[in-house]
């Protein structure tokens, strides 16, 4: 029997509408999820229906039936050809079924905690080079002066890049990252002359390590190979333009938003300074507390029954996880950050499922070593400005964060 004759399907269920996406608060967001969670588990957004729950949210990225969109949404901004849709859509992040899982593969040797931990020495020097010069002020922009310039050479230390190509890098990043903008149209011909730029050094780099392995991620990706299959040189240069694109963006904003949540908890600041043993948890807690990215797009290959209601074939669907990871049936007090929270089922914020974030095991280690540093160097911190998010639609965040810290003497 077909279940979309016996089940009311999730556009004639009367649900509730959520309006959230324009604000740059997400204190406020926060508070209209809340609300409508109440009335219901799945509501309307802009983009389609959207699971507010974390059972719900967990199910979508982690069911087959739920795939990633084609193309990571562009043709919901009336792109499905030419030279941008053929980049996107053959990307390890718009793949799926066998495809996605050889490309992962072969590649995530490179990401294991093992692989990530030889760059905790270049990590301590990154953050410390950073912080040292303000700890003298006893003020900064945390997203100018730390979170903003802290991962590129990290990055460039990952791929095997010179240290002083970071500016080129955080260049390209910027304007291939437009992707999530919702602002295609003007955006497009900066994308794909990033991409091309990035493409053309990176292609440098690889027939440079063919000739002479070393031990950075174009080599390893050069080395990968799973029963007699490796990489091809398209394959090569788009894993390593994704790693890059992923690696950049995310850790920069996540790192802001994590400071500004410890920052509003002086006594979770002060805590984690004084212990930083504490600091892979701060980055669960503020991950799950202030993520930068609230959710992840799916379509559905099939009708699927959701909590009582079918999701159409073809229908794009939102795993909203910033909902999810504070959905009040899951964590105790989920609008309260606390570092030493224990037992609590793992946030979403890294995805769930194939598409499992691939490097947040880098992640987790550059966040949880910038946090140790911050809050143990820069005592008792006082915002000095307001601090106003990009929208929550895409790759959100603050985009400044002002504050005013003790000087040590």
């Amino acid at each position: 029997m077909n279940i979309a004759t016996t089940t009311p399907s999730v556009f004639d269920a009367g649900l509730p509408v959520i309006e959230y996406h324009d604000g740059h608060n997400p204190d406020e967001a926060h508070q209209l999820i809340g609300e409508l969670r109440q009335r219901a588990p799945i509501v309307i957004g802009p983009h389609g229906p959207e699971v507010l729950t974390y059972d719900l949210a967990r199910t979508v990225l982690r069911d087959p039936r739920f795939r990633v969109p084609p193309g990571l949404g562009l043709a919901a901004q009336g792109i499905t050809s030419g030279p941008l849709w053929d980049r996107v859509s053959t990307g390890l992040l718009s793949l799926d079924g066998a495809d996605h899982h050889r490309l992962r593969r072969l590649v995530s040797k490179a990401f294991t905690p093992p692989a990530t931990t030889r760059l905790r020495s270049t990590i301590i020097d990154v953050i410390t080079e950073l912080v040292d010069p303000l700890v003298s002020i006893g003020r900064c922009d945390v997203v100018r002066d730390i979170a903003r310039p802290y991962p590129i050479p990290i990055i460039c230390a990952l791929l095997g890049a010179p240290r002083e190509d970071w500016q080129l890098f955080s260049a390209w990043t910027d304007d291939i990252f437009k992707i999530f903008s919702w602002n295609l149209a003007n955006d497009g011909p900066d994308i794909l002359r990033a991409w091309d730029e990035l493409d053309a050094y990176l292609d440098a780099m690889v027939a440079q390590r063919r000739h002479r392995l070393s031990e950075d991620l174009i080599s390893e990706l050069i080395r990968a190979e799973d029963d007699g299959d490796r990489l091809t040189q398209e394959e090569l240069l788009m894993l390593a333009a994704v790693l890059l694109t992923a690696g950049t963006d995310t850790t920069r904003n996540q790192l802001a938003a994590s400071v500004q949540a410890l920052c509003e908890h002086p006594d979770q600041w002060t805590l984690l300074g004084e212990h930083p043993e504490l600091a892979m948890k701060a980055v669960e807690e503020t991950m799950r507390h202030s993520p930068v990215v609230f959710g992840a797009m799916r379509v559905a290959t099939e009708d699927v029954k959701l909590d009582g209601l079918v999701i159409p074939a073809g229908t794009l669907i939102g795993a909203n996880t910033g909902a999810a990871n504070r959905d009040p049936d899951v964590y105790d007090q989920p609008d309260r950050l606390d570092i030493t929270r224990d037992g609590a089922p793992a946030m979403l914020t890294f995805g769930g499922g194939v598409h499992y974030c691939l490097g947040s095991h880098l992640a987790r280690l550059e966040l949880a070593e910038a946090l140790s540093v911050i809050t143990r160097r820069m005592p008792n911190p006082r915002r000095t400005g307001p601090a106003p998010w990009k929208p929550l639609t895409g790759m959100s965040g603050p985009t400044s964060l002002s504050i005013e810290f003790d000087i040590r003497r």
